[in-house]
């Protein structure tokens, strides 16, 4: 559990971990929100950096990241323990994300490349997440740890969001090559599949404040939600969007939407139990 910034040993009894999760719905709303603004705006750069991917589709993208950067930031201020001495530039790097997106939002919908704009936006996300991992990770080592899971948890939950958008605008626009849905979800199967191999390095040392190694928290009262993340959270997106990449590439758009609606859910849930076993439970899974 989180006091003043910090995790505290985990009392592991059988009441403990809903109890432990719901104490914590603040962090765990914070890393949903942060990741969600954040990979969207990496997602609206790099498409606009490597794909042929339409200005709208781009715009909307980005405008999501700037919605999303408001309601992070204001989950920012709703913390109940703000005493680090990252929380002022934590906040306003939210504050930025959110101002940044906006303005790549309308040049990317005025037909500008903008590219200071998409690196700007990139570096931003990066300094934000690297301010949480300074807020909560404790030691050097924790704070490579948790920064390396808010990066691929942001990269997988806003680039889940900005596949299924894209999914979409095929179906108004379907004379779109299908190279940049085909591009965006095999990018998020390999963010999906090293979140795998994150889980399974991090299960085996032990890696997180509570330090369970060997597989420890495979088993006991966390055991449930560790099972969650492994198989709601990791294993059913990684086949959901290797279907969906089968199917975009056949043109089958209407069901590589389904199929990435399926994954949006999925990976927001997956983030959901990264978080709360995090903060929670000092586990990094």
């Amino acid at each position: 559990m989180i006091v003043r910034g910090r995790i505290r040993a985990v009392d592991y009894t059988p009441a403990v971990p809903a109890q432990q999760i719901a104490e914590n719905l603040a962090y765990i709303n914070w890393t949903v929100l942060t990741g969600a603004a954040v990979g969207s705006l990496w997602a609206a750069a790099l498409g606009r950096l490597t794909t042929q991917a339409t200005k709208g589709y781009l715009g909307f993208v980005a405008l999501s990241a700037a919605v999303l950067g408001v309601l992070a930031a204001l989950s920012d201020q709703a913390l109940p323990a703000r005493t680090s001495t990252w929380d002022g530039p934590r906040e306003l790097g939210l504050w930025l994300i959110a101002g940044l997106a906006l303005l790549y939002a309308i040049a990317l919908l005025r037909g500008r490349r903008a590219p200071w704009l998409a690196w700007a936006g990139i570096v931003a996300g990066v300094a934000v997440l690297l301010a949480g991992a300074l807020s909560w990770g404790g030691d050097a080592a924790g704070v490579i740890l948790l920064f390396v899971q808010l990066a691929v948890l942001a990269a997988a939950t806003g680039g889940a969001w900005a596949a299924m958008i894209l999914g979409h605008w095929y179906l108004v626009t379907p004379k779109l090559p299908e190279a940049p849905l085909v591009r965006f979800a095999r990018l998020l199967t390999g963010v999906v599949g090293l979140q795998v191999c994150l889980f399974v390095v991090w299960m085996a040392v032990g890696a997180g404040p509570s330090g369970l190694p060997g597989f420890g928290a495979l088993v006991g009262p966390w055991a449930l939600f560790v099972w969650l993340r492994l198989v709601v959270g990791l294993a059913m997106p990684l086949v959901v969007t290797w279907a969906a990449i089968q199917t975009a590439r056949t043109r089958s758009m209407e069901s590589a939407t389904g199929l990435l609606y399926i994954d949006v859910g999925l990976i927001a849930a997956g983030t959901i139990l990264a978080a709360g076993l995090y903060f929670g439970a000092g586990l990094l899974v």
